[in-house]
C-alpha cells in the first residue's frame, strides 16, 4: 500500500502529539490528532531544549521558528545552596559550543510552532475534547488498528493503518495493550514559574541541596523560567504555595530568593513528579507505537524528556 494511502491516528495532541503529525504528514500520510482537552495547548512553565532536541525539531523543518519562539544560553553548571559552585562548565570556546549550547523555551510557545505547522500540513485533521476509550492493536503485517473514542457523547470507531500513543505518562492507549503498567510517583514534588519582566540572566544554573534542586534559565529576552523541585509524599497541599516556596528555598543563594521573591502566585504551578521506571514490554505491538511519555516517563531532572519525545516523532515518520 503507497504512503499516501495509509492513515495515522495520534492519540494526545502535545508536544509529541504535534510533532508525529508533522513528521507523518511530511512522509504523506493522512493523519488524525484525537486531544481530550477541550482545545489545543500545552501546560506548563519552561524547559531547555539540549543538542539532541534542537536537531530534531530542525529535521521537523521548524528549527529557525523554534529559536525565534526561545532563548539562547549555555550550561553554567550546578551550585551548593550557599552559591558555591559545585561543578562550573569553562565560558565558551572554540567547537564547544555546539556542545554546551542550550535553548530556554516556553513550553506553550515550543508547542503553538508544532501546532501551527501540523495545521498547515496536508492531510491533517485537529480533533479536541476527543477521550480514546478503547483500542484494538491490530497485526504489524494484517488487520488495521482501531480506535474508539468518546467526543460530545456519542462514539466514534475508526480503523488506522498506524496509532501513535502521544497520551503522556498516563497514557490511556498504553492502559489499554499494558494495564499493568502504571506511573510511579517519583518522591519528589516540583514547583514551577516563568517569571515576566525579569530579563534572562546568565547560563542555566542548577543548586543542589539536601532532598531539593533549583535551577534557572532565560526563556525570552525578558522572561526567567525557574524550578524548585524536593523530596516530599504525594498529593501535598500547601495553604499559600507562594509562601511555601520561599520558605522552602530560604537560605539559598540570593539569586534563587531574588526570583522567588519576584513570583507572584499567579506565576506559580506545582505538580508531583511521576515516571515510569518500569515501562511496558514493548514501545511497538500491532500497529501501535508509544512514543514520549506514555512509552518512557523520566524525571524533569534528566532534562530530556521533550527532547526525546520529539526524537521519538521523528523516528515514527521515518
Amino acid at each position: 500500500m503507497a504512503a499516501e494511502q495509509l492513515s495515522a491516528i495520534v492519540a494526545g495532541g502535545g508536544i509529541a502529539g504535534m510533532a508525529s503529525a508533522v513528521a507523518l504528514a511530511e512522509a504523506g500520510w493522512r493523519v488524525t490528532v484525537l486531544e481530550r482537552a477541550p482545545a489545543f495547548g500545552e501546560v506548563g512553565a519552561g524547559l531547555a531544549l539540549t543538542r539532541n532536541g534542537m536537531a530534531a525539531v530542525d529535521a521537523l523543518g521548524v528549527g529557525d521558528a523554534v529559536r525565534a519562539a526561545g532563548y539562547r544560553t549555555a550550561s553554567a553548571g550546578f551550585q551548593d545552596p550557599a552559591g558555591r559552585w559545585l561543578i562550573r562548565l569553562p565560558p565558551e570556546r572554540d567547537g564547544q559550543a555546539a556542545i554546551t549550547t542550550i535553548w530556554g523555551q516556553h513550553r506553550q510557545r515550543l508547542h503553538a510552532v508544532l501546532y501551527q505547522a501540523a495545521t498547515g500540513a496536508a492531510g491533517t485533521e485537529l480533533i479536541t475534547g476527543a477521550e480514546v476509550t478503547a483500542v484494538r492493536p491490530g497485526q504489524a503485517d494484517g488487520d488495521r488498528a482501531e480506535v474508539t473514542w468518546q467526543r460530545d457523547g456519542q462514539t466514534h470507531v475508526a480503523p488506522a493503518d498506524l496509532l501513535v500513543a502521544a497520551d503522556g505518562v498516563r497514557s490511556a492507549v498504553r492502559t489499554q495493550l499494558f494495564p499493568a503498567v502504571e506511573p510511579r510517583y517519583g518522591g519528589s514534588t516540583s514547583w514551577r514559574a516563568v517569571v515576566p519582566d525579569v530579563p534572562a540572566g546568565g547560563p542555566f544554573t542548577a543548586i543542589w541541596g539536601p532532598d531539593a534542586e533549583f535551577g534557572a534559565l532565560g526563556v525570552s529576552d525578558h522572561e526567567t523560567y525557574w524550578y524548585g523541585y524536593f523530596r516530599h509524599p504525594a498529593g501535598a497541599v500547601f495553604p499559600d504555595e507562594l509562601a511555601a516556596a520561599r520558605d522552602r528555598f530560604a537560605g539559598w543563594a540570593p539569586w534563587a530568593r531574588d526570583l522567588l521573591a519576584q513570583t507572584t502566585a499567579d506565576d506559580l504551578i506545582r505538580n508531583d513528579v511521576y515516571h515510569l521506571p518500569e515501562g511496558p514490554p514493548t514501545y511497538a505491538t500491532g500497529r501501535v507505537v508509544l512514543i514520549g511519555d506514555a512509552a518512557h516517563a523520566c524525571l524533569p531532572t534528566v532534562g530530556q524528556g521533550a527532547a526525546m519525545a520529539l526524537e521519538d516523532a521523528i523516528c515514527v515518520g521515518r
